[in-house]
């Protein structure tokens, strides 16, 4: 009974996700999800609260890749800053989004277009927010480590490399970028991005 009661759940994911691809969160009913999933409304909410815990669930895929990224580089796993200069950390970078793109493509287009109305339609900006405090603290912490490097950086500029981040997931998307190209693009972006940081922190 158990497994039928994962498949049910995973039909109901599934069809959630293309109609929040299609529609959005906002124009998306709950009994349109049910007929595409192929069993009665009523039996939604024996899995799923309501729309907004239907959509959180959908999307967390992404959720919680945009989460490991953020801890890995800055966060409770951040990394030392000097692996700034290593090819090694240049590669990681762009794998890491490479990886990012291709495995929720459909999720991150629903999370940064399609979220109007839900409880994540504020996600990029609290994000962003979240981000500059999680940086902060990690400068603080590599300053602590390395005295010599320079980590007198504005919050408005920790908060821009965010914004340009998701506005680079946001082009990506809206013009369909291929993947071979796409990496070529993460490749020059990245760079540019380290080598700026670089320059900033003097390392």
């Amino acid at each position: 009974m158990q497994i039928l009661k994962d498949d049910i759940r995973k039909r109901i994911l599934d069809a959630a996700i293309r109609q929040f691809a299609r529609k959005s969160y906002a124009k998306t009913s709950m009994r349109e999800i049910a007929r595409e999933a192929g069993i009665g409304v009523g039996n939604i909410y024996n899995y799923f609260p309501g729309k907004d815990e239907l959509f959180r669930e959908a999307v967390s895929p992404v959720l919680c890749a945009l989460e490991a990224m953020l801890q890995e580089h800055h966060g409770i796993r951040g990394e030392d800053i000097m692996m700034m200069r290593s090819e090694k950390y240049l590669e990681s970078c762009i794998d890491e989004y490479v990886s990012l793109m291709d495995r929720h493509r459909v999720l991150m287009e629903i999370l940064l277009f399609h979220a109007q109305g839900s409880s994540l339609e504020h996600f990029r900006e609290n994000y962003t927010d979240r981000s500059t405090e999680v940086v902060k603290v990690w400068f603080a912490s590599m300053r602590q480590k390395h005295p010599e490097i320079n980590t007198a950086v504005s919050d408005f500029i920790i908060h821009l490399h965010t914004v340009w981040m998701f506005t680079m997931f946001e082009e990506l998307l809206m013009h369909s970028v291929p993947r071979q190209e796409m990496e070529a693009i993460l490749y020059d972006y990245i760079l540019f991005e380290i080598q700026g940081w670089r320059a900033i922190i003097r390392i």
